[in-house]
């Protein structure tokens, strides 16, 4: 990183928050002078949490709205139960990352303990560190089933904002971006990572610290949909989660299980839905 010169970009604390910085680069072309020039890389940087001074994780991702952030994987990772379940939370900023400091309720300490992960995390893996294929998936009790409650032309209404709305991604080109928007489809909140489910806790996150209820909207995500997506999605009671890529076997055998309308290759024109397509009205109005 010494040629990195971090920028500060505006978290959604209202705080400066380094999301990506200025490094040299040689632009080359199969003809012409080589270019020297500066270009814009997203910052990715170790970020640990410690929970009642225990450390529990240290994962890679991009030191923006790092209090939705710690929000957000200790729900979905089952830590904590709610958002009132966190008393307080100190953000430490060291020489080689951020240390997150939690400090949660004392009925919380066993969930810890049992979902407890030692991760040296990486941008595209969520299971790092598990100690067995029991860790995998939660047990997490399907939602209530939504019959005809989204409309075709909202989700493509989300989809049209997604892309305009990924700040970090139009100056930098290198990170994922997790949408909520309402059921009309317009775009409320944007989280962005260079790690996929990093956006998403970030989102969750911030709909717990709001007291966003999740059947007033639903999810966009600029990723794939991997199956801890769907499983991080239903912890948090969205009921409908929509992917610019692909899905996989595991999301979407998941997704059907756990009552989650789950599309996949969503584009202004349309979109492959993977479970649950009743959940869809067919009023296009």
């Amino acid at each position: 990183m010494n040629h990195l010169h971090t920028r500060s970009v505006v978290g959604s604390d209202g705080t400066m928050q380094a999301g990506h910085g200025s490094h040299p680069v040689v632009r080359v072309k199969s003809q012409g002078p080589f270019k020297h020039e500066l270009d814009e890389l997203a910052t990715e940087i170790p970020v640990a949490l410690e929970y009642n001074g225990i450390a529990h994780a240290t994962l890679l991702l991009t030191p923006c709205d790092l209090h939705d952030f710690a929000y957000g994987f200790s729900y979905t990772e089952g830590v904590i139960r709610r958002a009132a379940d966190i008393y307080g939370i100190d953000i430490i900023e060291q020489e080689n990352g951020y240390v997150i400091q939690a400090e949660i309720a004392s009925a919380c300490l066993h969930q810890l303990k049992r979902r407890r992960r030692h991760m040296a995390g990486r941008t595209g893996c969520g299971l790092c560190g598990l100690e067995s294929l029991d860790d995998v998936q939660r047990p997490l009790s399907a939602l209530t089933k939504r019959p005809a409650f989204l409309r075709p032309q909202a989700i493509a209404t989300a989809l049209h904002q997604l892309r305009q709305q990924q700040a970090l991604h139009q100056v930098t080109g290198a990170t994922h971006a997790a949408a909520w928007a309402n059921l009309d489809g317009t775009i409320l909140y944007v989280r962005e990572d260079v790690g996929r489910h990093n956006a998403l806790d970030k989102l969750i996150g911030h709909l717990l610290r709001a007291s966003i209820r999740p059947e007033h909207g639903f999810a966009v995500i600029s990723s794939r949909a991997s199956f801890e997506m769907v499983q991080k999605a239903a912890s948090a009671g969205i009921s409908a989660l929509i992917a610019v890529s692909a899905p996989t076997s595991y999301a979407a055998n998941l997704a059907n299980s756990l009552n989650v309308f789950l599309a996949g290759f969503g584009r202004d024109h349309g979109f492959t839905v993977y479970a649950h397509p009743e959940f869809l009205s067919e009023d296009v109005q």
